[in-house]
């Protein structure tokens, strides 16, 4: 796990607490081979259910918030279990201590409660879920493993302030805005582990925050990339390009860029798609599919109806079209041309301040930081 490398402080928790005793018999886990997620019956197929579920693969358990029927894929995945490797990395960040009170934000499956409860007593762990069929599904499964950690039904971003104050708090889905209310529920030096990230793009990177003694703030820096399905107070709802564009783009203004496909779009979890998301604010990139030796990317403004369009050719300088009060193409070029005069720094060099007035980020230096 994470990277072949268990540490012994959690080995005998991840032996006594296996993730299959978490998932239901129905699930949808992602086939790495093909690129999607598939549907698995234990009734029907118990050796390929167990081999998914002791397998270093997210599983999906629930689709569309619950209104989803039948075994294909939902539209949106909404609770589901993560990757060990990526549960024992964050829990590794978290770092907890013997006697340590922590708050779950999140409950899920039930597994990363449970792995806690194991490791610091069931006593110790509280944890809070939305969903209040995925909340007993985790509280019945806690209770029949024997790890009777304290299972919540209420909103996350609220915390629980009843069972605070707290020495840790980590969070299993994504964030765009970290609550205050977690700051204010921790202790003087508690740590908060949660996957954060932008509008910008769907991936989100763990955020290690540490509160301040006076208890004012919380900041630390990004200890890696990951990606979690989004709280849902905090989804973005699909943009509908044709809200944005309504006539003919090449009607639109035209400029070209010396920036190439590769440079602009990088991977999957390329830091520069992380960066452009901390200085575009307030905007959603789309990356269409590659024909024909050309790729399209689209700019949505999220808070009026800008848009931008660069195609990147093979052999070519990219062509770009922008419309609307904000230039965003020129927003995103001066973003990109901040990060590798930063010396494209990776997600380690970035980190996040959270006060009770919001979040800002920072290179480096948590004094030098800007607003996101």
């Amino acid at each position: 796990m994470a990277g072949g490398a268990l540490s012994t402080d959690w080995v005998p928790s991840f032996a006594a607490v296996p993730r299959s005793s978490f998932l239901p018999d129905l699930m949808w886990p992602f086939d790495m081979k093909t690129g999607r997620s598939v549907f698995v019956s234990r009734t029907d197929d118990p050796e390929l259910w167990h081999g998914y579920a002791e397998s270093d693969v997210p599983v999906v358990t629930q689709w569309d918030d619950g209104k989803h029927t039948g075994t294909e894929p939902g539209e949106v995945s909404t609770s589901s279990a993560s990757m060990p490797s990526v549960v024992f990395r964050m829990l590794s960040d978290l770092d907890v201590r013997p006697g340590n009170h922590v708050l779950e934000i999140g409950t899920g499956t039930g597994w990363n409660a449970a792995l806690l409860a194991h490791r610091l007593r069931p006593e110790n762990v509280v944890t809070v879920e939305l969903d209040s069929v995925v909340a007993a599904e985790a509280r019945t499964a806690l209770n029949l493993f024997g790890l009777s950690a304290l299972v919540i039904n209420r909103d996350g971003l609220k915390g629980y302030p009843e069972g605070g104050p707290y020495d840790r708090i980590i969070a299993t889905c994504g964030f765009r805005s970290i609550p205050f209310a977690w700051v204010e529920q921790s202790r003087p030096g508690a740590v908060i582990v949660a996957p954060w990230g932008t509008h910008y793009d769907n991936a989100d990177a763990v955020a290690r925050l540490v509160v301040a003694d006076d208890g004012e703030s919380a900041t630390g820096p990004f200890t890696g990339p990951v990606e979690f399905m989004k709280a849902r107070a905090q989804r973005l709802s699909p943009v509908v390009h044709a809200e944005y564009v309504t006539d003919n783009v090449a009607d639109r203004t035209k400029s070209s860029t010396t920036i190439t496909e590769d440079e602009f779009i990088g991977e999957q979890f390329s830091p520069q798609r992380f960066a452009m998301g901390l200085k575009l604010r307030d905007c959603v990139h789309v990356v269409a599919d590659k024909r024909d030796g050309k790729r399209p990317v689209w700019l949505y403004g999220l808070t009026d109806r800008s848009w931008a369009c660069v195609v990147f050719r093979d052999g070519d300088e990219a062509q770009v079209w922008q419309s609307g009060p904000r230039q965003l193409w020129d927003e995103a070029e001066s973003a990109y041309r901040w990060w590798t005069e930063k010396g494209k720094p990776g997600y380690q060099r970035f980190g996040l301040t959270v006060t009770a007035n919001g979040q800002s980020a920072w290179v480096d230096d948590p004094a030098d930081r800007w607003p996101v």
